[in-house]
């Protein structure tokens, strides 16, 4: 019984991610979006187009990599991801992974570590196919939305495509289409000039 308990503890620490906002507005919404809605969004997207990974992955590792790929976040806070490449906001967010996870019973934290650690390594099929769902969100709710996130970072077309293009990693055809999207995007003025 007591690894329900840490189940449960865990479970409780966990729902701060839905107090860490992103940088992203949803569409329609006139507010940021929260962590724990876009944990939960990436992970119905990969499941929509597991069929289009340029490789056969496991959908069950990849869901429970989305689900956990930003817990990290709590403790971190959120980051536009045209700046997280820092060492130290990735140093702060694995510790922020490791304490939430020292909740679980042990055996259950070092399976989730590791797959987290797989994640923001993106090497294996599963990871490249997760990291490229991870992207397309915040792309959406840009180009479908005002391009808030642009605008106000002054990130422009080549920066977003640039960062971008690892969507092609995990699926090709997935990144053909939202780079004609991201065109689209350019003519209608959603990027910083």
């Amino acid at each position: 019984m007591k690894s329900i308990e840490n189940i449960l503890d865990f479970m409780m620490e966990v729902e701060k991610l839905k107090d860490v906002y992103r940088k992203t507005m949803p569409v329609g919404l006139d507010r940021l979006e929260n962590s724990a809605e876009h944990s939960w969004h990436v992970c119905l997207m990969a499941l929509m187009f597991k069929d289009y990974a340029n490789e056969p992955i496991d959908i069950d590792r990849v869901i429970r990599m989305l689900l956990i790929h930003d817990l990290g976040e709590i403790d971190a806070g959120d980051v536009i991801i045209y700046e997280s490449e820092k060492p130290e906001l990735k140093a702060k967010e694995a510790e922020g992974v490791k304490r939430l996870l020292s909740y679980l019973p042990k055996k259950d934290a070092k399976i989730y570590l590791e797959l987290w650690y797989e994640f923001e390594a993106g090497q294996s099929k599963d990871a490249k196919y997760a990291k490229a769902i991870d992207r397309i969100p915040p792309l959406f709710h840009n180009l479908y939305g005002k391009g808030n996130t642009w605008q106000t970072y002054n990130i422009s077309f080549e920066k977003v495509l640039d960062l971008n293009k690892r969507i092609g990693e995990g699926s090709k055809d997935l990144w053909q289409v939202i780079q004609k999207k991201l065109l689209e995007g350019q003519d209608k003025g959603k990027f910083s000039k």
